[in-house]
This record gives C-alpha cells, structure tokens and sequence, in this order.
C-alpha cells in the first residue's frame, strides 16, 4: 500500500509540474494575471469630423394668432345669440340682437327732422336771392339782407346737422346687430338672452382667437443668443436658409407634432427678470391640436456644423475640478490625457469644441486599466455588441 501511495503521489507532482511548464509558455503566471510587461488593451475611437444640424430645444407656450374681444357699443337688452358656444365664427356674422326699437325710433325722428329742415331751406333761399338783388337797387336794407343771408346759412347748417343725426342714428341701429369683428373659433358666451348689455362694457361678451395659423411663443437667454452669433461669426455654424426656417414642436406628452413651423422674429427687448428674450414661432394648425396656453418645447435648427467633433460620453471623465477630460492613444501606443471642452450632448456624444483633434484615438473602453504615459494595446471600439 505504502508503494501505491507513493506512486499516486509522484504521479500527482509530475502533473503539476505539467500544468505549471503549460500556463507558464501561454503567458499565464500562476495566479492568473497578465505576463509582466504585457500592454493592457483598450478599446479606441477614431475621431473624424462629420456634419452636423445644430438644434436647441426651447420652452414656451402657444398663443392665438388675433385674439378679438366681443363687447357692445350701445345699451340694450341682448333678444337674441345667433351662434354656438365654441364654433367657428367668420368675420362679419351676427353674434347678438339688441333691441332696436329705441334705435330705430331715434333714426325715424332724426330723418323726420332732417326733412322739415330740408323743406324749409328753399324758399330761406329764395328770399336771400331776391333781396340780393334789391338791395343792389338799394330797394330794401342792407340789414335786411344780411337777416336773410344768415338766415340761409342757418337753414343750411340745419339740413347738415340732421344729415349727420340721421347718419349716427343709424350706425346706433346697426350696432344693435353684434357682429364678429374677425374670423376664428368663439369661446364660451359670458351673457344670456334678455341680460342688459351696456355699451364699452369691461367685461366682453364673448371672445374668438383665430387658431390657424397659431403663434408659439418660447424664451432663449442672451447667454446662447451670444453665443449662437459667436459662433457664426466664427464660421463655426452655417446658416442655411431652408433649415434654419424650420421648426418643430413637442407636445406635453413628449409626441412630436406632425408639421413644421417657421421663425417669425426675435424680440428686441430683454426681460430684465430672467435675461431672456422671446422668438415668436408661427405653426399651421388646422385641426386645431394646438391651443392657447399650452406648454410646448419647440426644436429650433441653430445652424449647420460642418466640423463638428463628436466623442463618445463613456470616454470622457471629469477631474476633481470638474473639468472634462478624454485619454487618447498617439502614434507610439502611449496614453496621453487630455483636457477639453464639451458643448452640449448629441445623442450618446459629446459634442467638443477643443482638445481633441480629427484623427485622435479615443479610448472608450478600459480606461480603468491605463495611465497617462502609460503603454495600451489598441482595438476599434464595436457599439453593437450582445
């Protein structure tokens, strides 16, 4: 037995030693590890410089395009409301019939007055000829004459203040007719039939906003206004008429509305209160989607970035003084740090505007397994991997 526990024994040795010869020749130290010596590999980008549609996304919220608040101008008693609640209204459509009676018995008494002013006015006239003519002869007073000549003058004013009595009678007794002063969609009648309407009233009868073509209303700060004409002036940005007139709006519930909208203007003034300034949008709406008063984020096209540097944003890091920071591989294989200047994200990148140059290898992955001046083994970063 002693014999057999020893043969099992040498047998086991000779094994390990085995083993042991074998690990050793596939670079392999005991423990598992890396041979001494040996770069450790890290995955890399190649930086190239590609096109890109600057956006900004914006806040705001929708207003009407006109916006006409319905108020009466004369007293009344409203008889009738000739339209529905929340409708589509055209401009010029009776809305409310006041009362006209009082009105039109004013316009029946001013025309009443208007003839007996006319009636009167020839034979004033006639007498003002035939003493003209006698008092050349020196046949009457020259202060009879002059009577008569006043007296026409006076007859004649008469006849043109009836005319204009009659004339605003008469727009007093269309005014009884309450029309929509403008095309669009009337909201909720804030009076009854049979309620006193008074004329100039504060509180208007109705309102219609005309909803197609409908304003977006958003706020961008000075900050990125300066920074936007910055950058053209650089020649950074591109501006493109075509795409930079289009924008697009998203919804509350993150659905992105389905047409495009132009840049009306850019306000002149800034808000002192949070040194912002607002750009007026104009969308088509003609199924009405959007409403006054909604909050919608709108996608303005800044421009057209023609070399715009796009590093991944799991290889960048920041230092301890939060600046941003990126290892690259040179020539030799040997890992440089360095620091750069990040913009804004695109997608799952930064979009750098300093630091890092076309052709620069971005390590993306095994950051933890480097240092600056240290040696790496490179391979391409994959992105779709399972």
């Amino acid at each position: 037995m002693r014999i057999i526990y020893r043969y099992r024994f040498k047998l086991i040795a000779v094994l390990g030693i085995i083993g042991l010869v074998t690990l050793i020749g596939c670079g392999k130290d005991v423990t598992g590890g890396l041979k001494k010596g040996a770069a450790p590999e890290v995955a890399v980008v190649t930086i190239q410089p590609t096109m890109l549609i600057m956006t900004t996304e914006l806040t705001g919220r929708i207003s009407a395009k006109l916006v006409a608040e319905v108020r009466p101008q004369v007293s009344g008693i409203i008889k009738k409301r000739l339209f529905t609640e929340g409708s589509e209204v055209k401009a010029g459509q009776i809305l409310y019939q006041i009362d006209p009676d009082i009105y039109q018995s004013a316009l029946d008494n001013a025309k009443a007055a208007l003839g007996r002013a006319e009636a009167n006015l020839p034979a004033i006239r006639l007498r003002a000829e035939r003493l003209r003519q006698l008092v050349t002869e020196k046949a009457v007073s020259r202060q009879d004459y002059d009577d008569a000549e006043a007296a026409l003058k006076q007859a004649e004013a008469d006849v043109e203040y009836w005319k204009a009595m009659v004339k605003t009678a008469q727009i007093n007794l269309n005014y009884t007719k309450i029309t929509a002063p403008i095309t669009g969609r009337i909201g909720r009648s804030n009076v009854t039939e049979g309620a006193l309407a008074t004329a100039h009233q504060p509180i208007a009868l109705a309102t219609i906003q005309q909803l197609n073509p409908i304003y977006v209303d958003v706020t961008q700060s000075t900050a990125e206004l300066l920074r936007l004409r910055r950058h053209i002036e650089e020649g950074r940005l591109r501006r493109g008429k075509n795409i930079c007139n289009n924008v697009h709006l998203l919804l509350e519930d993150n659905t992105k509305y389905p047409l495009a909208g132009t840049l009306q203007f850019r306000d002149v003034t800034v808000e002192p209160t949070t040194g912002s300034v607002i750009l007026r949008l104009i969308f088509p709406n003609p199924e009405s989607i959007l409403l006054p008063g909604m909050f919608v984020r709108a996608i303005i096209t800044e421009g057209i970035n023609e070399q715009a540097i796009l590093v991944p944003q799991q290889g960048v890091f920041r230092n301890p003084k939060g600046e941003a920071m990126a290892l690259i591989v040179d020539n030799k294989n040997i890992v440089q740090q360095r620091t750069i200047s990040v913009e804004r994200t695109v997608g799952d990148k930064w979009l750098v505007s300093s630091g890092i140059n076309p052709g620069d290898r971005v390590i993306v992955e095994g950051l933890q397994k480097v240092k600056p001046g240290a040696s790496a083994r490179v391979v391409p970063f994959k992105t779709d991997k399972n």
